[in-house]
């Protein structure tokens, strides 16, 4: 198998959850908990990212969220390519800032 740019993927989960009542905020924090055990980090507040090698293993992650989606709420999850996540351009105030750097690959053989 081939690593390459095309092939190695970035999943992103966008979310908008109700936190009105005590149950509601309950349900947030336990999505946002499990997203951070399954790997993600938060790029932004609701909006939380990981790299993953290859589709299949995005495949596995998705079936993850689908399973720990919160009762209310909306949920989207994006897959991009890393070649499509090196366009990323992130702004922090008018100054341009660098890209995130791509996780080390460890290799075995």
């Amino acid at each position: 198998m081939e690593l390459n740019a095309y092939r190695i993927m970035w999943v992103f989960v966008f979310f908008d959850l109700p936190t009105e009542t005590k149950k509601n905020r309950k349900d947030a924090q336990r999505f946002r908990k499990n997203l951070l055990q399954d790997g993600f980090s938060m790029m932004q507040f609701s909006v939380y990212m990981r790299h993953c090698a290859s589709s299949e293993s995005v495949d596995v992650h998705e079936k993850r969220i689908k399973r720990l989606l919160p009762p209310l709420g909306k949920v989207s999850i994006l897959r991009i390519t890393d070649k499509q996540f090196g366009n990323i351009m992130n702004f922090w105030g008018k100054a341009v800032q660098p890209s995130m750097p791509q996780p080390t690959q460890l290799e075995l053989f």
